[in-house]
């Protein structure tokens, strides 16, 4: 029983995985597509794209300007950035999910790894704690001094909306002490931007939110009208206009967009597998409940069946002790007569109840026959049904969903045309 539970648990759970991981995807599916335009004259591309995100970091005003927003600090306390070769970047199986990252060293010191996310990962937040502290650890050679460490942020751009329950767009995660709620140590911080909780009525061309409405995208107009004011968007800006005018550099932007839509296409395709999987459990998991409660009633009936035969056996017990009674006394014959019709009485009541409870065994046992077909068919039927899916999809051939299905490929052939 308790192996049951453990697999409706599991069941469960990847229900809810499903459901959380299909309304992430339809979110997704929304973000990228390409807003239509009248004309190549007002194409200009969208900075969520990662690919174009990190185009626009190369330039070093345009990463002072974002820098210093995110550090809440004038753009000129930021001197000069680099551009480091990242080790961590290496990820190719996570950069054909939509991460691009770039790593960036402050003159003080201070390391960021900035990522723009496109699309959603599962457990993005322990796995951007993994990175920060890969990052931080990844300063130091063998032997070196723990002094030598310095500042590293993880910074998470994201183009989708990951923590649920609240409206924040923008959060910093730093450490702090429980006891004394003092910072207990500014060395390690993670910075999350989400990009669909911008609130709609913000026009300041400063700060952190006006960042994030530019990488956030529009068309033409709503870009140019967006950097007005802000010398560091502004050449952010101008350089998003010479690359969507670059040929070259929208041809790999297109690439890259292109990418993008058929992962999230193969997420879309793996997600109706693990939903047909999901509902076929579920048929399953209804099944074994109902057969759970058709073994309970019947054990319950053969406990009341052997509750009646202990009282069988104890009646002939008496009758046979009146019987020995009737024997040796002639005198008591009368009254002992009436004692043993009053017995048989008792007795023939008592194999009318165990005749009844006898018919509802019957019926039980019958119940519990059906409810053992229909989970049978129930589970046949699914697998069937998965089996043409599959076939349809391409991911079986002829011959291989035919044999699955148990019949010829002639016979598959017309059940499915």
């Amino acid at each position: 029983m308790l192996d049951y539970k453990k697999q409706k648990q599991f069941s469960s759970d990847r229900c809810r995985t499903a459901t959380g991981r299909r309304l992430f995807m339809q979110t997704n599916e929304v973000e990228i597509k390409t807003i239509q335009t009248t004309s190549e004259e007002e194409f200009i591309m969208k900075p969520y794209i990662d690919w174009c995100f990190k185009e626009l970091m190369r330039n070093p005003k345009t990463r002072t300007g974002f820098i210093a927003a995110l550090l809440r600090l004038p753009p000129e306390q930021i001197g000069r950035t680099t551009i480091l070769e990242n080790e961590l970047s290496k990820r190719t199986e996570e950069e054909k999910q939509g991460v691009l990252d770039v790593r960036v060293l402050l003159e003080s010191g201070t390391q960021l790894d900035i990522e723009m996310q496109v699309l959603y990962i599962e457990y993005w937040d322990d796995r951007s704690l993994f990175y920060l502290s890969k990052m931080f650890s990844s300063q130091l050679q063998k032997g070196e001094s723990y002094d030598k460490l310095q500042k590293c942020i993880q910074v998470g751009v994201l183009n989708f909306t990951y923590f649920k329950k609240d409206n924040f767009c923008h959060r910093r995660v730093r450490f702090y002490d429980e006891a004394t709620g003092d910072l207990y140590s500014e060395k390690l911080e993670l910075q999350i931007l989400e990009l669909p909780k911008i609130p709609k009525e913000y026009h300041h061309p400063d700060g952190i939110i006006a960042w994030m409405k530019f990488f956030r995208g529009g068309n033409k107009k709503e870009m140019e009208e967006m950097a007005k004011g802000n010398a560091y968007l502004e050449s952010a800006y101008e350089d998003l206009m010479e690359m969507s005018q670059d040929e070259k550099k929208r041809l790999a932007y297109e690439a890259r967009e292109r990418a993008l839509r058929d992962q999230l296409a193969l997420q879309h395709q793996t997600e109706k597998i693990f939903q047909q999987i999901a509902e076929v459990q579920g048929e399953l998991d209804k099944a074994k409940d109902t057969l759970a409660e058709t073994k309970g009633q019947l054990s319950e009936t053969q406990g009341q069946l052997s509750k009646t035969q202990g009282q069988l056996s104890k009646t002939q017990g008496q009758l046979s002790k009146t019987q020995g009674q009737l024997s040796k006394t002639q005198g008591q014959l009368s009254e002992t007569r009436g004692q043993l019709s009053e017995t048989r009485g008792q007795l023939s009541e008592t194999q009318g109840q165990l005749s009844e409870t006898q018919e509802q065994l019957s019926e039980t046992q019958k119940q519990l026959a059906e409810a053992h077909a229909q989970n049978d068919v129930a589970h046949d039927q699914g697998r069937k049904d998965a089996i043409i899916d599959l076939y349809q999809k391409g991911l079986l051939n002829l011959e291989q969903a035919a044999s699955s299905y148990g019949m010829s490929t002639e016979d598959f052939q017309k059940l499915i045309f």
